[in-house]
């Protein structure tokens, strides 16, 4: 069974483990209030922190690849951190050196080495999945926690294939973390249509392919996005991805050998949202958003907006290491309400609370469909948002996996104070809806931002925003 009896958790021991809390994060220890209020249009040039998803990535492959990997513009936010951390725990060498290059030495595939301590992943959903993914084609037992938001969010999607691979797994209920993975010695490959289309399940399968003898598949019913199968590539790994009639097949040759390799970040388009956002709404508004990632399979939220109306021209478009790349040119415009069909989720599935905003200030209906991983998410990204728009003003119905805003082209009233349950994508959303609003909005805790987009505040104010503490 994938999630073993309590009595079992007790012969390894991670039932203390639970009750003393091992190296559990302190993320939430200090809430910092902000609050931001409606300001003149934003100016300037900007370049947003690397791609979360690449730097996550890079650090996992590049601690298991013989010789050394350069890794540039890697983002410096908490998750990434954290995963940094748990590579060196597992053996690799990871670490930044004086002139602001991080480096990893490998060990090779197949040589990670069980870690001597809890894997404290904070808030990181993507470093948990990936990394379960990775230890579970290994003959050790590895333990995972994180802070209150990481350990509240089920990981059964990604235990249940690999459980098929030959790993069991100790976890609390409905497969919540803390959680032990108990690789196996023997893994074998699998081939995997996914329930639910989900580029964090795709790569652990894959990430457990690498040491796994002959082809692991995964099936995805809808496209998600490729960074994992671009990097490995990257890397020297055998990567086959065919379209098929039951959806796109991405299979992994085993035992493969990782070369070291420079990796260049992109900036990261889910990052890159926010400011595109706010300018879009802020009348006179005029930015250039620099080296954003432009990944076929990240780009939903541009196509949406440019759907709506909005003014985004791309420039320098350019491929680097692997993965398009370009600048944004970004004018504040008139919006038009849409539909955003359900296929459309997986490219762009970290955006939906940003383009809740912008559709909030959108003339007529903006329907929002497929939006159930957004329950499953930090927090119900879904209630979240439409309870934050609702106290703000904005006109609003909710589903089960949908959401439609009313949007009358006017400034909503904003004036709440809103409650970002540890989620960093809210906060962030809701500090932009401010900006623009009738009436400064708050919110209860901007410490999350750290996670992925540390310097966002100065980042914003330094094109003309206005977010501002809350003084106590």
């Amino acid at each position: 069974r994938p999630v073993l009896e309590k009595r079992r958790a007790r012969s390894l021991g991670i039932v203390s483990f639970c009750k003393t809390g091992i190296g559990m994060s302190k993320h939430s220890s200090t809430p910092r209030p902000l609050t931001s209020g409606t300001g003149s249009g934003l100016h300037g040039v900007v370049r947003v922190p690397g791609d979360k998803s690449v730097s996550h990535r890079a650090l996992m492959l590049g601690a298991l690849a013989l010789g050394e990997t350069e890794i540039h513009g890697l983002l410096e936010g908490e998750d990434v951190l954290r995963t940094a951390a748990a590579m060196r725990l597992l053996g690799g060498e990871t670490e930044k050196g004086a002139d602001g290059i991080w480096r990893a030495r490998g060990r090779g595939n197949g040589g990670l080495a069980e870690a001597a301590d809890v894997l404290d992943l904070g808030n990181a959903g993507t470093g948990t999945r990936l990394l379960m993914g990775l230890v579970a084609a290994y003959p050790m037992t590895t333990f995972f926690t994180g802070d209150a938001s990481l350990r509240s969010r089920p990981m059964a999607r990604v235990s249940d294939p690999l459980s098929q691979m030959g790993a069991s797994f100790v976890t609390r209920s409905k497969g919540r973390p803390p959680l032990a993975v108990i690789g196996t010695a023997s893994p074998r490959p699998i081939t995997y249509k996914l329930p639910v289309a989900s580029a964090q399940v795709k790569s652990a399968i894959l990430m457990a392919g690498l040491n796994t003898p002959g082809i692991t598949t995964v099936i995805e019913p809808e496209a998600t996005r490729d960074h994992t199968e671009l990097m490995l590539r990257g890397f020297g790994i055998e990567v086959k991805v065919e379209e098929t009639p039951e959806g796109r097949a991405s299979s992994i040759k085993g035992h493969g050998e990782l070369k070291g390799r420079k990796v260049v970040v992109p900036g990261d388009p889910s990052s890159a949202a926010f400011p595109i956002v706010a300018a879009l709404i802020l009348p006179g508004s005029d930015i250039l958003i620099e080296n954003v990632g432009l990944n076929p399979h990240r780009i939903g939220l541009i196509d949406t907006l440019i759907e709506m109306g909005a003014s985004i021209d791309v420039k320098n478009a350019r491929i680097e290491a692997g993965e398009k790349v370009g600048d944004l040119h970004v004018k504040h415009s008139h919006l038009k309400g849409v539909t955003v069909p359900a296929a459309r989720a997986p490219s762009m599935i970290d955006e939906y609370p940003i383009l809740s905003v912008a559709a909030a200030f959108a003339e007529g209906e903006t329907k929002m469909l497929g939006l159930g991983e957004l329950r499953v998410k930090e927090s119900d990204r879904l209630g979240a948002m439409a309870r934050g728009l609702a106290a703000c003003g904005v006109s609003l119905d909710e589903g089960e996996d949908w959401l439609t805003v009313k949007g009358n082209g006017k400034r909503p009233k904003g004036g709440a104070h809103i409650a970002v349950n540890l989620d960093h994508r809210p906060a962030m959303s809701f500090l932009v809806l401010g900006l623009g609003a009738q009436m400064p909005v708050s919110i209860d805790d901007g410490s999350p931002i750290d996670t992925s987009f540390p310097g966002f505040v100065e980042l914003m104010n330094g094109m003309g925003g206005t977010i501002a503490a809350v003084k106590a």
